[in-house]
């Protein structure tokens, strides 16, 4: 058999909605093989962009496609440097587009060749927020009707409201937050929203990472009580011996892992049994070749994924995150963000949620594809970020 190898790497840039999204198109020797992976780091994509074309493809160009660890294993070291996002993302858009090839020339799914299914169909959570515990009851019993059983509640988005706020005079402008008050209104949510739709709904909530390292502890054994399925990110990457802490102090269950970029983040986690579930963005962490290994390390240790999926995951890498997901044994939820109409023109074999459940259409490889026309109809723009210019109420910069 003739060695198929690399003859092209394409980047598609494109933004249907409010993400930018960056796809890796890998063209190979053989005439109509080619393979899609994610590379999507929105608030960044230019710098993925030009790592792709001006590191990467001179690198991938020519060779072998089946050797997909050894080019995985190589691209990472090759820049010395490593374990940082844009990187991390080129190098998972590679990584996924050549799964995606293994799959077509084997003729199967991506989830057979990592040993095949688990599981029918892998249970997803939907995002209900609003701007008071009554809007946010309201937001989840919409998901309720649509056969959801996961529900992430969060009041305000990530930081509560801030429109009530003492500022200094001349205080620079941004994305102020009271972690205080958050804490407080927060736990006047989860109580309204247990009360009001009883315990049959597994309830989580997204600390993201904004409140001092006690406080996490404080806030993580006060929801206790409202028995989440999971609390996320409660903690920045800086500050992971703090987990002992939450540990030690309280049953709540633990998602962590949407920064991360470097095993070192990961690994003592999963080791010293700190946290229930793993919550790494797929193409932040290097592609389905390191998150295959991670989830089975974690498996080990009796820790569950949950795969970061939100609005800057591509449906490339919501793909990804299926195949992942009906495969490994230690699957525990999948976040979902129900893309509209549009984006399921632009890429065809889109995961479909039904009744709570995405399900995956069984063609080859990651068994979606893009349209390029119509993808090019949607172009990225540019913006200086605002809610990532989060602000504590002094105006002091603080972590989003």
């Amino acid at each position: 058999m003739a060695t198929v190898t690399i003859k092209d790497v394409q980047t598609i840039l494109t933004q249907p909605e409010g993400s930018r999204l960056i796809i890796v198109k890998i063209v190979t020797s053989q005439p109509g093989l080619y393979g899609l992976g994610c590379a999507t780091f929105t608030q960044r994509f230019h710098a993925v962009h030009a790592a792709i074309e001006k590191h990467l493809k001179p690198f991938l160009l020519g060779r072998d496609v089946s050797l997909i660890e050894e080019i995985w294993q190589m691209a990472m070291v090759n820049g010395y440097w490593r374990n940082g996002p844009v990187l991390n993302n080129a190098i998972s858009g590679a990584d996924q587009a050549l799964w995606d090839i293994k799959g077509k020339q084997a003729d199967m799914p991506l989830y057979q060749l990592l040993g095949g299914k688990c599981r029918e169909a892998a249970a997803v959570y939907g995002h209900a927020d609003g701007r008071d515990e009554h809007e946010v009851e309201d937001s989840a019993r919409k998901y309720m009707a649509q056969g959801y059983r996961y529900i992430r509640i969060q009041m305000g988005g990530y930081g509560g409201q801030a429109e009530k706020l003492v500022k200094p005079e001349g205080a620079q402008p941004g994305a102020y937050f009271d972690p205080k008050a958050y804490m407080r209104d927060m736990l006047r949510m989860m109580e309204h929203v247990r009360t009001k739709i009883g315990d049959e709904i597994e309830l989580l909530h997204d600390i993201h990472e904004r409140l001092q390292t006690i406080d996490a502890v404080q806030f993580a054994k006060d929801v206790e009580r409202f028995k989440l399925f999971f609390l996320e990110d409660p903690l920045a990457p800086e500050d992971l011996e703090w987990f002992h802490h939450i540990r030690q102090q309280c049953s709540t269950p633990i998602a962590m892992g949407e920064l991360f970029n470097s095993p070192r983040e990961w690994q003592p986690l999963i080791a010293e049994k700190l946290i229930d579930f793993l919550r790494m963005h797929v193409s932040q962490m290097g592609g389905v070749t390191p998150a295959r290994n991670v989830a089975a390390f974690a498996n080990m240790y009796g820790i569950r994924t949950a795969w970061h999926g939100p609005g800057d995951t591509s449906p490339v890498g919501h793909a990804a995150n299926l195949h992942l997901d009906l495969w490994a044994p230690n699957f525990g939820i999948q976040e979902w963000c129900r893309f509209s109409e549009r984006v399921y023109e632009i890429f065809p074999g889109t995961p479909e949620v039904r009744n709570g459940y995405m399900y995956p259409n069984d063609k080859p490889g990651l068994g979606i594809d893009v349209n390029e026309e119509l993808a090019a109809k949607y172009p990225c723009t540019d913006e200086v970020i605002g809610w990532t210019q989060t602000r504590l109420p002094d105006g002091s910069p603080t972590r989003p």
